[in-house]
Order: C-alpha cells, then structure tokens, then sequence
C-alpha cells in the first residue's frame, strides 16, 4: 500500500497542526495507545496516620501522655472538692456520688483519642492518679488502683476494634467500660455495707456519667482540639483539621 499522502489527508493535517498551535501532536507507540488509564493516586499518608493503628510511640506521643496525666491530675484535685457541693444529694440518695465519676476517667479517653498508641489510656489515667496521690488526694493509694481500672476500661473498648475506630460510639462504650470497672472496686472496698438495691443504682450512675462526662465530653475535648490545628503532629489534628477545612 503506498505511503503517500492525498491532497484531502494533507489538507487534514495542515488543519489539526494550525489548531495544536502549530506543533503536531506527539505519536503514541502502540504500548501506550492500549495501556489503560492510570489508577488514582493514592491517599496522602496523613490520611492513612489519621485512620491506622501505630504501635510504635514517638518521642512527642510519650511527651502528650505524660502532660495529659499531668494537667488531668490538678482537674482531680479540684474535682475532688466538688463533691462537697453534692453532699446534701448523697444524703438523700448515696448513689448519687456516681453521677460525677466520669470525670475521673477523662485524662484516658483523651489519651487515647489523641495519640492512638496501644496503652496510652492506662498510661495518662494512672500518670494522673499518682500525681493526684503524692499532692495530697484524699483517697491515698485507692487512687492509684482506680486509676488503673478506669484506664483500663477505656483500653478495652479499643482494643476490641484493635485500634483501628476512633468513633463516638467507642468513646462512649470506653466510659462506660470504665465505669463498671470502678464499681467493681468502689462496691466492694468503699460501700461494703450499701445494700445491693443501692449498689446497683451506683453501677447504672457509673455508666450514665462515664458513658457521658467521659464518652461524650471527651470526645467533644479532642475533636475541638484537632479543629484548632494544636493537634497536628497528632492522627486526631489530621482527622478533624481536615473536617474543619472542609
């Protein structure tokens, strides 16, 4: 077949190049005229970070930890006289101390919704129970104890979605984790004598004010936190900066 080109295959080309500005269009090679279209680039990594489980803790996770412990230690000590103010409640109906526990289990749920890391809840809330204890905390060692059962029912709650849902939902089932845990060790070393009528009624006030004073405040705390941009070396800041932005 010849190769030359008709006056009506020039005249074509002479248009297509006046309308490329002048520069005809590169060739494709037959490779690159059926290879198909290129997959969408991947997600930034701090998308990825805002959304994985990191194990591994860096220099600045351990540093927030310990300031989390440290600051919530001082909210303890104030909080602590707060339940003056509830006294004439308590007399009328004891259980009521409850309605304020959720309080107590904050310094772990924010922990653990800022930094991520497997062990950051256990490790603020008892930071902050030490710390409470050694200023002068009117419950002495107890504190320490609680400390690590409150921690430890806000770890529980996301160790089951292995570290992977940093939701509401899970925030809210952490307090509540940790208010039964506290039940657990305030009916039996506190309230031995209450009757189980009344103990029950602390274990729903447990769960009510853990689900929330810890659950949603906390969680309220982080996400007004990560809108302001202070948390941006964090997975929270990248989570909710970006929902801020949007």
């Amino acid at each position: 077949m010849s190769t030359s080109s008709t006056p009506a295959a020039s005249s074509a080309r002479a248009e297509k190049t006046a309308a490329t500005g002048g520069a005809p269009a590169p060739a494709q090679s037959p490779a690159q005229a059926s290879a198909p279209a290129s997959a969408p680039a991947p997600a930034p990594a701090s998308d990825a970070l805002a959304r994985r489980p990191l194990p591994a803790y860096r220099t600045v996770d351990l540093v927030l930890t310990v300031a989390i412990g440290v600051v919530f230690a001082f909210v303890f000590l104030a909080w602590g006289q707060v339940y003056t103010l509830f006294t004439p409640l308590q007399a009328v109906l004891p259980p009521s101390v409850g309605l304020l526990a959720g309080v107590w289990f904050l310094p772990a749920l924010v922990a653990m919704l800022i930094v991520r890391r497997p062990g950051a809840a256990v490790l603020a809330e008892v930071i902050a129970a030490v710390l409470e204890m050694v200023l002068g905390g009117q419950w002495g060692i107890g504190t320490v104890v609680s400390g690590l059962l409150q921690g430890g029912g806000v770890e529980i709650a996301f160790l089951v979605t292995a570290y992977r849902r940093f939701t509401l939902p899970v925030a809210i089932a952490g307090g509540a984790l940790s208010g039964i845990l506290e039940w657990v060790y305030e009916r039996f070393s506190y309230y031995p004598e209450w009757s189980w009528a009344s103990a029950w009624a602390l274990l729903g006030f447990f769960i009510v004010s853990g689900a929330l004073l810890c659950g949603v405040l906390g969680w309220l705390i982080v996400r007004a936190l990560g809108a302001t941009g202070a948390l941006s070396a964090f997975p929270a800041g990248r989570q909710w900066g970006r929902r801020s932005r949007a």
